[in-house]
Formats: structure tokens, sequence, C-alpha cells
């Protein structure tokens, strides 16, 4: 018979197997299917939400004839989906008049690829996330992290929100920690899966996309949290473009020791004029304090950038070659 020193053992085991196991799981993978060639091609757009105003709806008119114009697989959306405090819940009405009220055109009816920003943290988390928004508008697609397999490019998208000390430090207003806290455990794992995943990737383009900007010269500026914890990672694991919303402008900075690219779409409504940084670290290549949104069509050999304002105007556009990574605008 056993003794109750080995029960209590036992019991202590099967404990630290529930809890620790489910601890580190891979990041959950989505496949869009690419054109026949394996191309790609899709619109960036970011803090957009607003029911229209703020030029929202201009924006969106732009959008849907750029999208027609270079037959788009799918749109990415940086967050900030829904100001000024996120979702009430799966029948909150903003999700019809911020989103599925003003995306009307043809070419823009495919999936919104779509992770959280700090403004959705505000509102009922659970509520963005759930599938039943789906029944609702078949194209919305958020998660706070996951993979996105796209032909020729994969995407990586992180919840970066939970990174950023103010909102849990120094901040006025509540946030929906559902299902991050604990902090600690919950940004470890993500970090563990994220470099897993991008460590384990053999796509040809490997693009990350969050809220926050790793480096901006716009309003928020970098976010120190995403330069210690993230710039490793993706440098370590040659990914080519980060891609970030939170600043409400356009912007394209080169970093200065490699060939990551930080991309800033965050201009899908109301925009932030002559709200600029010095940058010390990287080199800025455009930035725009304007409504706008980013085209990305991609091949196995090159990249086509380009950033449009509210009137649809190609204001800055530039081309990467894979294998020579040389940029040229």
């Amino acid at each position: 018979m056993a003794s109750p020193s080995s029960h209590l053992h036992l019991a202590a085991i099967i404990l630290c197997i529930y809890f620790v196991v489910p601890i580190f799981a891979e990041l959950q993978r989505f496949q869009h299917q690419p054109k026949h060639d394996g191309s790609v091609s899709y619109l960036v757009i970011g803090d957009w939400g607003r029911k229209g105003r703020y030029n929202q709806s201009r924006v969106a008119t732009q959008m849907g004839k750029v999208g027609e114009k270079l037959d788009i697989d799918f749109v990415v959306s940086t967050g900030d989906n829904f100001y000024t405090n996120g979702l009430k819940g799966v029948n909150d009405p903003a999700f019809l008049k911020s989103f599925s009220k003003i995306y009307t055109a043809k070419s823009l009816q495919k999936k919104w690829y779509t992770v959280l920003g700090n403004h959705d943290y505000r509102g009922n988390v659970p509520a963005q996330l759930s599938p039943l928004l789906r029944k609702i508008d078949n194209r919305w697609f958020c998660q706070r992290s996951f993979i996105l397999n796209a032909g020729v490019a994969e995407f990586f998208f992180i919840d970066t929100t939970p990174f950023i000390n103010d909102y849990y430090n120094f901040s006025e207003h509540f946030y929906d920690w559902r299902g991050v806290s604990p902090r600690k455990f919950y940004l470890n794992n993500l970090l563990k899966e994220f470099e897993s995943a991008l460590m384990k990737s053999n796509a040809i383009w490997k693009i990350v996309v969050g809220h926050h900007a790793i480096r901006s010269i716009g309003h928020h500026g970098d976010s120190p949290e995403l330069v210690k914890y993230l710039i490793p990672i993706l440098k370590a694991n040659h990914v080519d473009v980060y891609m970030n919303g939170h600043d409400h402008c356009l912007q394209h900075i080169s970093s200065i020791d490699g060939q990551l690219l930080y991309l800033t779409s965050g201009a899908g409504s109301k925009a932030w004029r002559g709200d600029i940084k010095e940058s010390q670290f990287d080199v800025v290549k455009f930035f725009y304090d304007g409504q706008g949104f980013m085209s990305v069509q991609m091949t196995d050999i090159d990249a086509n950038f380009a950033f449009y304002d509210v009137f649809g105007e190609n204001i800055h556009h530039w081309n990467l070659s894979k294998y020579s990574m040389h940029s040229s605008v």
C-alpha cells in the first residue's frame, strides 16, 4: 500500500503536468490560398474604426479602388479596430457601423486578418475575438497571435499590447486582461511560441504584424519593450518586415544594421498632423502625417510596397529584391 507521502508526490506531479504542459503550445496556423504562381497581394490598414468619421470612409473608398486594381487577396489590419473603447459585445452596432458598412467595395470583400490594439483592449476582448462575429460578417478574422501561410509569404501576427508597461502602471483606462493574466507567464510563453515559429519557417518572405511600433518618429515613438524583446528575435530569424499601426501616420524606416524594415500603416482615420520626433537609430525613408493605407505585392523574387493618401495618390513606393536585398524608391 502506498504511503501518504507517495500519494502527495503523485498529486504534485499531476498538478505540475496539468498546469505546465498547456503553457507552451505552438501558435495556431491558418492558410490563405495565394494566386496560382504563389504570389500574394494585400492592403494594410490600421487605427480605423470611427464609424466613418475622420476620413475613414474616404480612405475606404480609395482602398476599394486600389484593391480592385491590384486584385488583392486579403487585408491586414494592424489594430485599434474600434474606437474609442473596443466593442461592448458581439452585438455591438459599432461592428457594422465601423466595419461592415464602411468597407463595402467589391475588392474588399476578402478576409481581414486582424490583431488587437490598445483601444480594442479597452473593450470586451473576447467579443472581438469571437467566431460569432464571422457569422455577422465572414470577412472578419481576429486573433491575439497567429500564423498565416500565404504562398511566398508567411505572416506572424503578435499581440503587442500586453508588452507595454504603461497600460499596467500608469493608465487611467480600463483594460480587459482576460486571457492574458498572469502577464509574465503570458508574455514568456508568447515569446517562446513566436521565436519557435520563426525558427521553423522556410518562407521566402517573413512578415511580422503587431499593433505597436518598434521604431517610429510619430506621436508615440519607439516602444522600448518591443525593442528589447522583439528586435533580437526578428533579426536572428531574418524577418523581412515588421508592420504596425498605433501611430496615426505612414512610415518607412530601414534598419541601419540589417535588412529589417519597420513599416507603419496606422492612418485609417484620425491623423496627427505635425507630431514628429527625431530618429537616432535607423534610417527614415518616408513619413506622412495624414490619412492613408499601404499596398504590398509579393512574388518569390521581389516585393512592391506603396503608400496611398486619402485621395488615392501613390505618395511613396519602393521595390525590395529578395535575393539582392537592394531596395529602390
